[in-house]
C-alpha cells in the first residue's frame, strides 16, 4: 500500500454554514409556498372586489395542500444541489398544473364553476407558478453569490480516481453553482501525486488510510466512495470507519458494470436496492402518464372521428377483407397485445414469421400505399391507448415475431418494453421509422426508444408529439 501523502492543509477550505439549519430553512420553504398560494388569491379577490368567500378559502386550502404533497413528491423540497435551475422551474410548473387539473376536474364535478370568478382563477392560475419560480430563483442567486465568498459550500472527497470517480468530479466541476468544492482523490490504486483528471488540477492526494485520518479531523463534508464492485471488502470497511466521522458519506453506485436504464434506489423492508433496469413509471408517475393518454386519445378521437370513417370505407370498397387488422404484437411487461390498424395489404399476417413491407411490396394496397406513407393507418390505435394497453407516445410495438428474431441479437432490446408501446416515439420524430432492413438499422431505433425511457417527462412527450405533427407522419424509409 502507498503511504506517500500530500500536504493538503491549503487544499481544504471552510464552509457549509447553512447545513447546520437545513430542516429549519427546509421548513421556511415549504411555509413560503403555502403562503403564495394562499396570499395570490387573497390579493386578487381583493382588487376584483370580491368578498373572500367559502368557495375561495377551499380553493386556496385545496391547493396549497395538493401543491404541498406533491412538491414533496417531485424533490423541491430537496437539496437543491445536483439540479439545474432549469429543471426546478420545470418541475415548478408541471406540479401546478397537475394542482389546477385536479381543481378543474372537482370543479366541474360538482358544477361549481359558477362560485368562481373566471377571471381572478386564471389570474392566479399563471401567476402562482411565476411567483414561485421567481422567488425559487431568486433564492438560487443569492446562495450563489453566497457560496463563491466561501458560505455554505461543501468540502467534498472523493475515493477513487477512476471511473466512476472521475465522471463524478466532471459532474461537479461542471456545476459551480452547486457549491461542492472536490479536495482531491484518494485511492490505494494510483500514485500519489497524480492529476487523473486531464486538464484539471485535482491530484491524488493520499491512500484510503489519510483519508480516515482526514476525516476524523473533520476536514470533509461530503466523502464520495467510487470504488469498483470487486472492492467490496474495501469499501464495507471503509463505511465501517466512516461511521464514526462527522462527514456525510455517498457510495456511487459502478454504472460502469452495467448499462444501466432508469437506475434508482429504494427501500424493500429497510433493506436498500438499486434497480438496474427499471420502469420510469411509479405509481405517480404512472397516473400523470394515465391522465395525459386518457385526455389527449378523447381530444384527438373527436377530431379525427369523421376522417376516419372515410378512410374505414375506402378500405372497405377497395379491397377483400377486414377494415381493421389486428396483429400481436408485445406490450408492457412483455405482455401480448392486439394492436388495431387500417388494413393496408391484400394478406394480414400474423405468425411466427412476418415479412416487413419494402418498397414496392405487392401485399400494398391502393388505398394502403396512401395510409401507410402518411401513418394513418396508424389512426385506430388511439383506441388502443384509451382501453391502456398503448400510449401516445413511448417505443413503437413491433410484430411479435420481429421480438423474437431482435431479442437475442441487440443488446437491451427487451427494456423496450418496461413502457407501453406507442403511437409516436422518440426514435420516429429522429427519422427512425419504417423499414429496418438491417440490424444497425434496428439498433439505432433501440438506442432512441432506450434514450426515451431513461429521460422521460411529460415534457418531452409534448415535444415528440409536437415533432410528430410536422415531420412523424411520412417518411422515406416508409413503404
Amino acid at each position: 500500500m502507498n503511504t506517500e501523502r500530500l500536504n493538503v492543509s491549503n487544499t481544504i477550505q471552510s464552509g457549509g454554514f447553512i447545513k447546520q439549519h437545513r430542516s429549519m430553512l427546509i421548513g421556511m420553504h415549504q411555509l413560503a409556498d403555502v403562503l403564495l398560494i394562499w396570499g395570490l388569491l387573497t390579493v386578487l379577490v381583493n382588487i376584483a372586489g370580491y368578498s373572500w368567500e367559502v368557495c375561495y378559502q377551499v380553493a386556496a386550502f385545496f391547493g396549497s395542500l395538493s401543491y404541498h404533497i406533491l412538491a414533496h413528491k417531485n424533490g423541491l423540497y430537496f437539496s437543491w444541489r445536483g439540479q439545474s435551475i432549469f429543471q426546478e422551474v420545470k418541475t415548478v410548473f408541471l406540479t401546478w398544473l397537475i394542482v389546477l387539473g385536479a381543481l378543474l376536474t372537482v370543479v366541474f364535478l360538482f358544477e361549481l364553476n359558477e362560485s368562481y370568478g373566471g377571471g381572478i382563477m386564471v389570474a392566479w392560475s399563471v401567476a402562482v407558478p411565476v411567483a414561485i419560480s421567481f422567488y425559487r430563483v431568486s433564492a438560487r442567486i443569492v446562495l450563489r453569490e453566497m457560496r463563491r465568498t466561501g458560505v455554505n459550500t461543501r468540502k467534498v472527497a472523493i475515493v477513487g480516481a477512476k471511473e466512476p470517480g472521475l465522471t463524478l468530479a466532471r459532474s461537479i466541476l461542471q456545476s459551480p453553482w452547486m457549491g461542492m468544492h472536490i479536495a482531491g482523490f484518494y485511492d490505494n490504486r494510483v500514485k500519489i501525486g497524480g492529476r487523473p483528471l486531464e486538464g484539471e488540477k485535482l491530484q491524488v492526494l493520499g491512500d484510503i488510510e489519510f483519508l480516515k485520518e482526514q476525516a476524523r479531523a473533520g476536514e470533509f463534508d461530503d466523502i464520495y466512495i467510487a470504488l469498483p464492485m470487486r472492492e467490496e471488502e474495501t469499501i464495507k470497511e471503509l463505511v465501517e470507519f466512516l461511521a464514526n466521522s462527522s462527514c456525510c458519506v455517498h457510495i456511487v453506485p459502478d454504472v460502469f458494470t452495467f448499462k444501466m436504464l432508469n437506475a434508482r434506489s429504494r427501500e424493500i423492508g429497510g433493506l436498500p436496492v438499486v434497480s438496474v433496469y427499471d420502469t420510469p413509471f411509479d405509481s405517480f408517475d404512472a397516473v400523470v402518464k394515465r391522465l395525459e393518454d386518457v385526455v389527449l386519445s378523447s381530444i384527438i378521437l373527436c377530431l379525427i372521428a369523421i376522417p376516419m370513417l372515410f378512410i374505414a370505407a375506402a378500405v372497405k370498397f377497395t379491397s377483400k377483407g377486414p377494415v381493421i387488422f389486428k396483429q400481436r404484437r408485445y406490450g408492457i411487461n412483455g405482455e401480448e397485445i392486439m394492436v388495431w390498424k387500417f388494413r393496408s395489404m391484400t394478406t394480414c399476417d400474423n405468425g411466427d414469421v412476418v415479412v416487413q413491407a419494402t418498397k414496392g411490396d405487392a401485399r400494398i394496397t391502393k388505398v394502403g400505399a396512401f395510409i401507410r406513407r402518411t401513418s394513418l393507418d396508424e389512426l385506430p390505435q388511439f383506441i388502443n391507448v384509451l382501453q391502456g394497453k398503448m400510449s401516445i407516445v413511448g417505443p413503437r410495438p413491433h410484430a411479435v415475431a420481429h421480438n423474437e428474431l431482435y431479442r437475442d441479437q441487440i443488446s437491451g432490446y427487451m427494456q423496450r418494453h418496461l413502457v407501453k408501446p406507442g403511437i409516436t416515439g422518440w426514435a420516429q420524430v429522429n427519422g427512425w421509422r419504417g423499414e429496418t432492413d438491417t440490424l444497425q438499422k434496428m439498433q439505432k431505433r433501440i438506442e432512441f426508444d432506450l434514450f426515451y425511457i431513461r429521460n422521460w417527462s411529460v415534457f418531452l412527450d409534448i415535444k415528440i408529439i409536437w415533432s410528430t405533427l410536422f415531420t412523424g407522419f411520412v417518411g422515406k424509409t416508409t413503404y
